[in-house]
Protein backbone atom coordinates (compact mmCIF):
# COMPACT_ATOMS: atom_id res chain seq x y z
CA UNK A 1 0.00 0.00 0.00
CA UNK A 2 1.19 3.50 -0.77
CA UNK A 3 0.40 6.72 1.02
CA UNK A 4 1.16 9.40 -1.53
CA UNK A 5 0.61 12.76 0.07
CA UNK A 6 2.16 13.06 3.50
CA UNK A 7 5.03 15.59 3.43
CA UNK A 8 8.26 15.16 5.36
CA UNK A 9 8.60 18.16 7.62
CA UNK A 10 11.92 19.87 8.09
CA UNK A 11 10.69 23.03 9.81
CA UNK A 12 8.59 23.73 12.89
CA UNK A 13 5.79 26.27 12.96
CA UNK A 14 4.86 26.54 16.63
CA UNK A 15 6.99 25.08 19.40
CA UNK A 16 6.29 24.31 23.01
CA UNK A 17 9.36 23.02 24.83
CA UNK A 18 8.19 21.22 27.94
CA UNK A 19 11.60 20.39 29.30
CA UNK A 20 10.35 20.45 32.90
CA UNK A 21 8.17 17.45 32.19
CA UNK A 22 11.20 15.28 31.52
CA UNK A 23 11.96 14.99 35.20
CA UNK A 24 8.83 12.93 35.79
CA UNK A 25 8.90 10.81 32.64
CA UNK A 26 10.54 7.41 32.87
CA UNK A 27 10.52 4.41 30.57
CA UNK A 28 9.61 2.34 33.62
CA UNK A 29 6.61 4.46 34.65
CA UNK A 30 3.96 2.31 36.28
CA UNK A 31 0.33 2.48 35.20
CA UNK A 32 -0.88 3.06 38.77
CA UNK A 33 1.01 6.36 39.01
CA UNK A 34 -0.04 7.85 35.68
CA UNK A 35 -3.22 9.32 34.23
CA UNK A 36 -3.10 7.60 30.85
CA UNK A 37 -2.29 4.07 29.61
CA UNK A 38 1.39 3.20 29.58
CA UNK A 39 1.33 -0.62 29.84
CA UNK A 40 1.53 -3.14 32.64
CA UNK A 41 4.71 -4.86 33.86
CA UNK A 42 5.22 -8.11 32.00
CA UNK A 43 8.18 -10.42 32.45
CA UNK A 44 9.85 -11.27 29.18
CA UNK A 45 8.18 -8.47 27.24
CA UNK A 46 10.54 -6.73 24.83
CA UNK A 47 9.89 -3.32 26.35
CA UNK A 48 9.23 -4.41 29.94
CA UNK A 49 5.59 -3.30 29.77
CA UNK A 50 2.82 -5.28 28.12
CA UNK A 51 -0.86 -4.81 27.33
CA UNK A 52 -2.46 -1.91 29.21
CA UNK A 53 -5.59 -2.57 31.24
CA UNK A 54 -8.93 -2.59 29.47
CA UNK A 55 -10.12 0.23 31.73
CA UNK A 56 -6.82 2.13 31.95
CA UNK A 57 -8.35 5.18 30.24
CA UNK A 58 -11.28 6.67 32.12
CA UNK A 59 -14.46 6.74 30.06
CA UNK A 60 -12.96 4.43 27.42
CA UNK A 61 -12.53 0.72 26.87
CA UNK A 62 -9.85 -1.20 25.00
CA UNK A 63 -11.18 -2.24 21.57
CA UNK A 64 -7.97 -3.37 19.87
CA UNK A 65 -4.56 -4.61 20.95
CA UNK A 66 -1.68 -6.34 19.20
CA UNK A 67 1.81 -7.26 20.39
CA UNK A 68 2.77 -8.45 16.89
CA UNK A 69 2.90 -12.21 17.39
CA UNK A 70 4.21 -14.58 14.75
CA UNK A 71 6.15 -13.49 11.67
CA UNK A 72 3.54 -11.53 9.69
CA UNK A 73 1.60 -8.33 10.15
CA UNK A 74 -1.62 -8.87 12.11
CA UNK A 75 -4.93 -8.92 10.28
CA UNK A 76 -6.01 -5.44 9.25
CA UNK A 77 -2.48 -4.08 8.80
CA UNK A 78 -0.82 -3.33 5.45
CA UNK A 79 2.74 -2.40 4.49
CA UNK A 80 3.59 0.54 2.24
CA UNK A 81 5.36 0.31 -1.10
CA UNK A 82 6.51 2.85 -3.64
CA UNK A 83 7.48 6.49 -3.46
CA UNK A 84 5.70 8.60 -0.82
CA UNK A 85 4.82 12.22 -1.41
CA UNK A 86 6.72 15.09 0.14
CA UNK A 87 10.18 13.52 -0.04
CA UNK A 88 13.02 13.33 -2.54
CA UNK A 89 14.53 9.91 -3.09
CA UNK A 90 12.55 8.02 -0.45
CA UNK A 91 11.09 4.59 -1.21
CA UNK A 92 8.93 2.30 0.94
CA UNK A 93 9.51 -1.44 0.56
CA UNK A 94 7.46 -4.20 2.24
CA UNK A 95 10.74 -6.10 2.65
CA UNK A 96 11.76 -3.48 5.20
CA UNK A 97 8.81 -4.39 7.44
CA UNK A 98 9.68 -7.34 9.69
CA UNK A 99 7.70 -8.98 12.50
CA UNK A 100 9.96 -11.04 14.76
CA UNK A 101 9.90 -12.12 18.41
CA UNK A 102 6.86 -10.02 19.24
CA UNK A 103 8.22 -6.77 17.79
CA UNK A 104 7.33 -4.89 14.62
CA UNK A 105 10.57 -3.69 13.04
CA UNK A 106 10.65 -0.96 10.40
CA UNK A 107 14.17 -1.19 9.02
CA UNK A 108 16.03 1.54 7.16
CA UNK A 109 19.16 0.46 5.32
CA UNK A 110 20.94 0.71 1.98
CA UNK A 111 19.23 -1.88 -0.20
CA UNK A 112 21.16 -3.35 -3.17
CA UNK A 113 17.81 -4.03 -4.89
CA UNK A 114 17.41 -0.24 -5.13
CA UNK A 115 20.94 0.77 -6.21
CA UNK A 116 22.04 0.93 -2.55
CA UNK A 117 19.64 3.76 -1.77
CA UNK A 118 18.33 4.20 1.78
CA UNK A 119 15.01 2.32 1.73
CA UNK A 120 12.46 2.43 4.54
CA UNK A 121 9.39 0.63 5.86
CA UNK A 122 5.92 1.78 6.81
CA UNK A 123 2.58 0.26 7.80
CA UNK A 124 -1.00 1.29 8.41
CA UNK A 125 -3.96 -0.25 10.15
CA UNK A 126 -6.00 0.70 7.13
CA UNK A 127 -8.70 -1.93 7.69
CA UNK A 128 -9.75 -0.35 11.01
CA UNK A 129 -10.49 3.36 10.49
CA UNK A 130 -12.28 5.21 13.28
CA UNK A 131 -13.59 8.66 14.11
CA UNK A 132 -12.52 9.77 17.61
CA UNK A 133 -10.77 7.52 20.09
CA UNK A 134 -7.35 6.99 21.63
CA UNK A 135 -4.20 5.24 20.42
CA UNK A 136 -1.14 4.23 22.44
CA UNK A 137 2.01 2.80 20.85
CA UNK A 138 5.02 1.49 22.77
CA UNK A 139 8.12 1.96 20.67
CA UNK A 140 11.71 3.10 20.38
CA UNK A 141 14.22 3.94 17.67
CA UNK A 142 17.67 2.38 17.45
CA UNK A 143 19.37 5.66 16.51
CA UNK A 144 19.14 8.87 14.48
CA UNK A 145 19.03 9.11 10.71
CA UNK A 146 15.59 8.44 9.23
CA UNK A 147 12.50 10.37 10.28
CA UNK A 148 10.29 8.10 12.40
CA UNK A 149 6.60 8.85 12.90
CA UNK A 150 3.44 7.47 14.50
CA UNK A 151 0.29 9.20 13.36
CA UNK A 152 -3.37 9.26 12.44
CA UNK A 153 -3.96 9.67 8.70
CA UNK A 154 -7.28 10.30 6.88
CA UNK A 155 -8.75 7.03 5.66
CA UNK A 156 -9.79 8.75 2.42
CA UNK A 157 -6.11 9.55 1.74
CA UNK A 158 -7.18 13.17 1.22
CA UNK A 159 -4.70 15.33 3.15
CA UNK A 160 -4.90 17.30 5.43
CA UNK A 161 -5.87 16.48 8.23
CA UNK A 162 -3.12 14.64 10.07
CA UNK A 163 -2.30 14.04 13.74
CA UNK A 164 1.32 13.11 14.52
CA UNK A 165 1.62 11.88 18.09
CA UNK A 166 5.28 10.95 17.74
CA UNK A 167 7.80 12.20 15.19
CA UNK A 168 11.52 12.71 15.69
CA UNK A 169 12.39 14.70 12.53
CA UNK A 170 15.51 12.51 12.20
CA UNK A 171 16.99 14.10 15.32
CA UNK A 172 18.76 12.07 18.04
CA UNK A 173 17.07 13.63 21.09
CA UNK A 174 13.85 15.21 19.86
CA UNK A 175 10.20 14.18 19.93
CA UNK A 176 7.48 16.26 18.30
CA UNK A 177 3.70 16.11 18.14
CA UNK A 178 1.71 18.07 15.58
CA UNK A 179 -1.69 18.72 14.06
CA UNK A 180 -2.26 19.54 10.37
CA UNK A 181 -5.49 20.99 9.00
CA UNK A 182 -6.87 22.94 6.03
CA UNK A 183 -7.06 23.74 3.19
CA UNK A 184 -5.10 25.89 3.01
CA UNK A 185 -2.59 23.77 4.89
CA UNK A 186 -1.83 24.94 8.41
CA UNK A 187 -0.07 23.18 11.27
CA UNK A 188 1.00 23.46 14.88
CA UNK A 189 3.96 21.51 16.26
CA UNK A 190 5.07 20.96 19.85
CA UNK A 191 8.32 19.37 20.92
CA UNK A 192 10.14 17.63 23.72
CA UNK A 193 13.84 18.40 23.63
CA UNK A 194 16.72 16.40 25.11
CA UNK A 195 14.48 13.33 25.08
CA UNK A 196 15.94 9.83 24.89
CA UNK A 197 13.95 8.44 21.96
CA UNK A 198 16.10 5.31 21.68
CA UNK A 199 14.61 4.13 25.00
CA UNK A 200 11.17 2.51 25.14
CA UNK A 201 8.30 4.98 25.50
CA UNK A 202 4.52 4.79 25.25
CA UNK A 203 3.29 7.52 22.90
CA UNK A 204 -0.40 8.34 22.86
CA UNK A 205 -3.14 10.55 21.47
CA UNK A 206 -6.70 11.04 22.69
CA UNK A 207 -8.86 12.48 19.92
CA UNK A 208 -12.36 13.78 20.71
CA UNK A 209 -14.75 16.09 18.82
CA UNK A 210 -13.51 18.98 20.98
CA UNK A 211 -9.86 18.31 21.80
CA UNK A 212 -6.65 16.43 21.05
CA UNK A 213 -4.47 15.35 23.98
CA UNK A 214 -0.91 14.13 23.45
CA UNK A 215 0.62 11.78 26.02
CA UNK A 216 3.95 10.14 26.69
CA UNK A 217 4.60 7.40 29.25
CA UNK A 218 1.21 7.95 30.84
CA UNK A 219 1.46 11.73 31.21
CA UNK A 220 -0.48 14.30 29.22
CA UNK A 221 1.84 17.03 28.04
CA UNK A 222 -0.13 19.06 25.50
CA UNK A 223 -3.79 19.59 24.69
CA UNK A 224 -5.32 21.22 21.60
CA UNK A 225 -8.63 22.86 22.51
CA UNK A 226 -9.14 25.17 19.56
CA UNK A 227 -11.89 23.73 17.33
CA UNK A 228 -10.30 24.61 13.98
CA UNK A 229 -7.43 22.04 13.94
CA UNK A 230 -9.53 19.08 15.13
CA UNK A 231 -10.43 16.59 12.35
CA UNK A 232 -13.89 15.04 12.09
CA UNK A 233 -13.27 12.37 9.46
CA UNK A 234 -12.35 8.65 9.75
CA UNK A 235 -8.63 8.14 10.28
CA UNK A 236 -6.33 5.15 10.70
CA UNK A 237 -3.09 4.41 12.51
CA UNK A 238 0.14 4.76 10.51
CA UNK A 239 3.71 3.94 11.61
CA UNK A 240 6.62 4.74 9.33
CA UNK A 241 10.20 5.75 8.72
CA UNK A 242 11.30 8.05 5.90
CA UNK A 243 14.49 9.38 4.40
CA UNK A 244 15.08 12.42 2.23
CA UNK A 245 18.67 12.13 1.12
CA UNK A 246 17.89 14.10 -2.05
CA UNK A 247 17.39 17.21 0.08
CA UNK A 248 20.11 16.28 2.60
CA UNK A 249 17.48 15.93 5.33
CA UNK A 250 16.78 12.68 7.20
CA UNK A 251 19.66 10.94 5.44
CA UNK A 252 21.10 8.14 7.60
CA UNK A 253 24.77 7.30 7.99
CA UNK A 254 24.09 3.80 9.32
CA UNK A 255 21.19 1.30 9.32
CA UNK A 256 18.48 2.15 11.86
CA UNK A 257 15.08 0.78 12.88
CA UNK A 258 11.84 1.82 14.52
CA UNK A 259 10.82 -0.95 16.93
CA UNK A 260 7.18 -1.30 18.02
CA UNK A 261 6.27 -3.58 20.93
CA UNK A 262 2.51 -3.07 20.84
CA UNK A 263 -0.41 -0.95 19.68
CA UNK A 264 -3.56 -0.33 21.75
CA UNK A 265 -6.74 1.44 20.59
CA UNK A 266 -9.46 2.67 22.93
CA UNK A 267 -12.97 3.87 22.12
CA UNK A 268 -15.42 5.80 24.31
CA UNK A 269 -17.61 3.50 26.38
CA UNK A 270 -20.64 5.06 24.68
CA UNK A 271 -19.44 3.55 21.38
CA UNK A 272 -19.88 -0.21 21.21
CA UNK A 273 -17.19 -2.17 19.40
CA UNK A 274 -16.26 -5.83 19.29
CA UNK A 275 -12.61 -6.46 20.07
CA UNK A 276 -10.84 -8.39 17.33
Amino acid sequence: MRRALRPLRVGLVALACLCGLLGVISSSAHASSTLYPVGTPRAGDASGLGEPATTALRGYHLTYFTHFPGSRLPRGWSSFSGVPGGTVGDVFSPAHVVVYQGVLRLKTYQDPRYQNRWITGGVCQCARPFTYGAVFIRSRVTGPGPNSAELLWPHSNVWPPEIDFYEDLAQPALATQSVHWGPPHRMETYQLRHFNVDAWHTWGVIWTPRSITFTVDGYGWHRVDSPTPIPHVPMDVNIEQRTSCGTHNACPSSPQSLLVDWVAVYQPISIKHSRK
